[in-house]
């Protein structure tokens, strides 16, 4: 894994992507919106997207955009962000689209929306490991009272359907699993600030569920497994971030450990791909979005990253050198998404394909500074 301080200053010196202007994204979420799926039932909807500059949300209302374009819905889009500036750089030119509009907010905090939203797809939440660490009252009230208000705006508007962007850690630590399904439960060490990301997700589930009993409302809960793409920040600070940061900066790839444990890694077009054939054709409340055929190692992972630039002549370098050598792999942690399968989703990227494509979305820019 690569050094978090280092990569922390040279990503900020290498400036950030207006993702929505890469080919990589058009090409993506173009793909997504061709999927056979019955997107008519989006027609005329008034669509918010919360933490809409994050790489999950960006491919959600990118591949809506797309949808609308495609179909002529008759769509509306509405991205919230806490950071408005940084996010028009996200955007580019989506910005000058008639059914986007971005607006600047905290779930935290209760809003008051011109528009009545008919569908909230919810995805803020603090993500990265070090906001747990640094902010966990934050990151416990974005996935709580954040989502909790949402939910009382979509029913004073008489919206009909809610999709959070959950999380494989609701899980916790689930024994004598390979992969871990909806219906398993793990246990979790909830008196740690760092639960505030694990239990807020819990939490954020459990007030989905009541809204839908009580008030008659589709909710839906995604729980994502480990995600990577264009999008990604290089210092972000997971280890798929951090082996991306090691590439696009020319470096070799640096591992902190021997690199063992084993998760199940997803291309994020794959992933939201996955989401909508979840909204559109499940009827289950609980959906697991992995790609089973990404269930490797972090050492596999670290070795297709650093291979998929030969050019660059980039290896691995081994904190401790004695982990370079030959390893057992641990037990997977990833999840089994069977349930979503059954619907028709297939994830279409392999892992160094999508590799190659998340490191080409940095190639292409065009690049802003943040």
């Amino acid at each position: 894994m690569a050094n978090e301080d280092g990569a922390v200053a040279s990503a900020r010196e290498t400036t950030d992507v207006v993702l929505f202007d890469t080919p990589v994204f058009s090409e993506d979420v173009a793909r997504i919106a061709a999927a056979r799926l019955p997107w008519e039932q989006y027609r005329n909807s008034e669509i918010l997207v919360t933490g809409a500059s994050g790489m999950i949300p960006m491919y959600i209302v990118g591949a809506l955009l797309a949808a609308n374009d495609a179909y002529d819905l008759g769509l509306h889009v509405t991205g919230m962000v806490r950071n408005r500036a940084k996010a028009e750089k996200r955007f580019g030119s989506a910005l000058e689209r008639s059914d986007f509009t971005l607006l600047a907010g905290d779930v935290i905090d209760r809003q008051s929306f011109e528009r009545e939203f008919s569908m909230i797809f919810h995805g803020a939440s603090p993500a990265r490991p070090s906001l747990h660490k640094s902010s966990p009252v934050t990151t416990l009230k974005a996935n709580t009272l954040g989502t909790i208000n949402l939910l009382d705006e979509l029913v004073e508007a008489g919206g009909k359907s809610f999709i959070l962007l959950s999380s494989s850690e609701v899980y916790g630590a689930v024994k004598g699993s390979d992969l871990i399904s909806e219906d398993d439960e793990g246990t979790l060490q909830h008196f740690a600030p760092r639960a505030s990301y694990s239990e807020g997700k819990r939490i954020a589930e459990t007030a989905l569920a009541a809204y839908a009993d009580e008030f008659g409302i589709r909710g839906l809960s995604l729980r994502f497994g480990h995600i990577y793409g264009p999008g990604m920040a290089l210092d972000d600070g997971r280890v798929q971030a951090d082996f991306l940061a090691d590439v696009v900066l020319g470096r070799n790839v640096r591992m902190m450990s021997a690199g063992a444990a084993t998760r199940t890694y997803t291309y994020v077009a794959d992933a939201v791909e996955g989401l909508f054939f979840a909204h559109l054709q499940g009827e289950e409340q609980v959906y697991n979005v992995a790609d089973p055929a990404g269930n490797i190692s972090i050492r596999e992972l670290a070795e297709t990253f650093a291979g998929a630039r030969p050019e660059k002549n980039l290896e691995l370098d081994f904190v401790n050198p004695e982990d370079g050598g030959s390893f057992s792999p641990v037990a997977s942690l990833g999840l089994d998404s069977r349930r979503l399968a059954e619907l028709g989703w297939d994830p279409a990227m392999t892992l160094s394909e999508g590799v190659s494509r998340t490191i080409r979305s940095f190639e292409d820019g065009p690049l802003v500074s943040r």
